[in-house]
């Protein structure tokens, strides 16, 4: 290869800042795999609220899941989080409370756990895609969507579970988190810029 088309594949790409650093891809697969075990571990910082108010417990996870799609990117963000979702599927206990196992995805846990997926996805791929979402305001705006995309994952699957309507749901499981959830969004947005 020519040293201009090097030069050229060079400035197209659109690499996560990982990549940029010209890791090999055994090296970003071992990163992906330490973000699992990141969520892993946050996940066992939970509470179980009383059961009036949420049967869904307060965990950690979603600070995991943020910084896994801003710092690995969008498509290791994603095979982090597949990592995490498919070996606890396969009973390693590591979903919240040392539980492990499909009936995680069965269970009131089963739409957060699929939407920690699609939000490590998302929110990699956008920092991916432009330097202006890197800034700190812009990621903050980025891991509030993302976290959203968590809700709605997660109020959808909890709706059809427990048979109830969509205001009900997000009473149960949108709203006793919002306040935490933004706490884990400041604390990630303001890793990433430290990082950087």
């Amino acid at each position: 290869m020519s040293a201009l088309a090097a030069e050229r594949l060079r400035l197209t790409r659109r690499d996560s800042p990982a990549e940029r650093r010209a890791l090999s891809g055994s090296a970003i697969v071992l990163l992906s795999i330490a973000g699992a075990c990141l969520t892993g571990l946050l996940a066992q910082v939970h509470v179980r609220l009383p059961l009036g108010i949420t049967p869904v417990p307060f965990t950690g996870q979603v600070l995991g899941v943020l910084i896994c799609g801003a710092f690995l990117g969008g498509g290791y963000g994603l095979l982090s989080q597949g990592i995490y979702l498919g070996l606890g599927a396969a009973r390693l206990p590591w979903f919240a409370g040392l539980s492990g196992g499909l009936g995680a995805l069965q269970g009131v846990t089963g739409g957060y756990l699929i939407g920690f997926v699609m939000a490590a996805y998302f929110l990699g791929a956008c920092v991916q895609r432009s330097p202006r979402l890197r800034t700190f305001h812009a990621q903050l705006l980025l891991m509030l969507v993302a976290v959203g995309i968590i809700h709605c994952f997660g109020v959808l699957h909890l709706a059809l579970l427990l048979g109830i309507g969509p205001v009900k749901a997000f009473a149960l499981g949108s709203l006793p988190f919002l306040a935490g959830d933004a706490a884990k969004i400041l604390i990630a947005a303001t890793l990433t810029m430290a990082r950087r």
